[in-house]
């Protein structure tokens, strides 16, 4: 059984239900925003309790999707217009800074 998300979780899913249509993070640009954890944790946290937040705007460093589910990603990103270049986000164009950009 998963249990509940953790205090830092709700905080990580929080942030990504805030990322705009069209915009990404990467795993690293979330805990650097909240200012507490890494990529890693990030990372953890979207795989056990992602599923009910927009998942596919959160991306690896070089803006590849998420390993495993590329296609739905890809589909998400042309639905939304994320700025790409090739099968990745164009992380100097989609990259979200947060709410206080």
């Amino acid at each position: 059984m998963i249990g509940d998300p953790t205090p830092f979780a709700e905080r990580v899913l929080d942030l990504v239900e805030r990322i705009p249509h069209g915009m990404v993070m990467s795993y690293g640009d979330i805990a650097e925003y909240l200012g507490e954890g890494g990529p890693r944790q990030v990372g953890r946290v979207m795989a056990i309790w992602g599923g009910g937040v927009p998942w596919w705007r959160v991306v690896r460093a070089d803006g590849r999707p998420v390993q495993g589910h590329e296609s739905p990603c890809l589909a998400h990103w042309r639905e939304e217009r994320t700025p790409m270049r090739g099968e990745r986000a164009d992380m100097r164009h989609a990259r979200w800074q947060g709410d206080h950009q």
